[in-house]
């Protein structure tokens, strides 16, 4: 990754982070507000609001982690990330209801940010898994291909390919400290190498 690769993506981390921090303030008076205003006091009416945004930060980590994992995203997940965020879309909506259409509009408007912006935050942290260039065949340029960690797992896996034996998955995971989709790469090429 470049520098200025890397400056693109921290400066595009830094704004969305800062819109959903605003986004998340706003959001909460809103849904907290409402809550107030039909009945709930003191801790609850605080707590209540985070229920909503927590269940939007739990269901997108456990997608996350499916994702950087390889499996499949558990349909509880997809659920309750889609209630979670109908939740906090209607508490927006109907606290500025009481002002029109363009009342409920503007109400509604801190929830699409906070979700629309916590979500290219996940789009940010599942491209940084990504191989520098993942559209490279392993093992084709250059004597460790066009990935600099498959040099590395070369070294590393020295034993093992001498011997026959291609690591699993979660072995290069864990010793090289890389993603899912970059190790199944690097295993690739290791199973090339070994078996030229």
């Amino acid at each position: 990754m470049t520098g200025t690769d890397k400056a693109i993506r921290w400066s595009t981390a830094a704004a969305v982070i800062g819109v959903a921090a605003v986004a998340a303030v706003v959001s909460y008076e809103h849904a907290y507000d409402l809550v107030r205003a039909h009945g709930e006091t003191g801790w609850t009416a605080h707590l209540i609001p985070l229920t909503v945004d927590g269940l939007i930060w739990a269901s997108s980590m456990v997608m996350l982690d499916s994702c950087r994992g390889g499996v499949p995203v558990p349909s509880l997940a997809r659920w309750l990330l889609g209630l979670g965020i109908s939740a906090t879309l209607a508490a927006n909506v109907a606290h500025g209801l009481g002002h029109g259409l363009i009342g409920a509009a503007v109400g509604a408007w801190p929830a699409v940010a906070l979700v629309g912006s916590y979500e290219l935050l996940m789009i940010i942290i599942r491209s940084a898994q990504a191989s520098p260039n993942p559209e490279a065949e392993p093992g084709v340029s250059g004597a460790h291909g066009d990935d600099p960690v498959q040099a590395q797992a070369a070294a590393a896996f020295a034993g093992e390919i001498a011997a026959g034996r291609v690591p699993s998955v979660r072995t290069i995971r864990a010793r090289l400290h890389v993603g899912q989709p970059r190790a199944q790469r690097v295993r690739a090429y290791l199973a090339a190498v070994s078996n030229p």
